[in-house]
């Protein structure tokens, strides 16, 4: 079986830290290179509860989209919540690594996926519309369908959450061209604009963001409308492409998919 260092270098083959944003932090969390890996699992967040069904798995490798320390700590205390994964996983010799805007803006990565599922074709990204490999995804639906419809399409395809799909526009307004942008997209807006995109699908959008977008609209026709999903299901979908590119690489390892929803919300409640 492959040590952990040789896994890397085909991690960093898919999803080059180069690609990266100044302000992430992908790469090896932790683990040692020397290590074996014979199975390994790949999930948008890393948790305490993900850790758990990943040491019951008997997985040695945790690949995470989210990077599990995004900022400076000073200290990783077990009574501290990040202290006692970190500490639990170590222990257990599982090794964590992410790929985060490094595997946003790749072909394949999370949000040329988001683009394929949804059946958006010949997509280019939206913030180098010259390249197929940057932040975002803008494309045509074969045919035309109506905010509403769309909107029914995205809530089939991806998985379930508590706060499901929101969405601002007139639900029987035309959308033929749609960006995307797997993750919190906000700052995504003006491309998705310049682009002529019908509807913009995202996570995380703000109020103050949003509302301005839809005033903005009013001067034109409308358009983009928005859709907001959780931020974990908008790139989940990732995850099983992510394992299937591993697989092919390394036929003889286990690559498993973790089923657990880690977007944090469990329920809302409605008048």
């Amino acid at each position: 079986m492959p040590l952990l260092s040789e896994i890397l270098s085909t991690t960093e083959a898919l999803w080059p830290a180069a690609l990266a944003e100044d302000w992430d932090a992908p790469g090896l969390i932790c683990g040692s290179t020397t290590q074996n890996v014979t199975k390994v699992m790949l999930t948008v967040d890393v948790t305490s509860e993900v850790v758990d069904a990943a040491l019951e798995a008997g997985v040695n490798l945790l690949i995470a989209h989210h990077p599990f320390i995004m900022r400076g700590v000073t200290a990783l205390s077990e009574a501290t919540s990040k202290g006692a994964t970190l500490a639990k996983a170590i222990r257990a010799d599982l090794a964590i690594y992410a790929a985060h805007t490094n595997a946003d803006v790749v072909i394949d990565g999370v949000s040329d996926v988001l683009a394929k599922r949804l059946g958006i074709r010949q997509a280019i990204s939206l913030s180098d519309p010259s390249s197929e490999v940057g932040i975002g995804r803008v494309g045509e639906l074969a045919d035309s369908t109506t905010l509403g419809e769309f909107a029914k399409l995205v809530a089939r395809t991806l998985p379930a959450t508590a706060t499901g799909v929101r969405v601002a526009g007139d639900y029987n307004q035309t959308v033929k061209r749609v960006a995307v942008c797997g993750g919190a997209g906000d700052s995504m807006l003006p491309a998705a604009v310049a682009a002529n995109a019908d509807v913009y699908l995202t996570a995380d959008l703000r109020h103050h963001v949003s509302q301005d977008a839809r005033e903005a609209a009013l001067l034109r026709d409308g358009t983009p409308a928005l859709i907001d999903v959780s931020h974990w299901s908008s790139e989940f979908l990732w995850l099983d492409v992510a394992a299937t590119q591993l697989r092919r690489i390394y036929p003889d390892m286990v690559f498993e998919v973790c089923d657990l929803r880690t977007d944090p919300w469990d329920f809302v409640v409605t008048q």
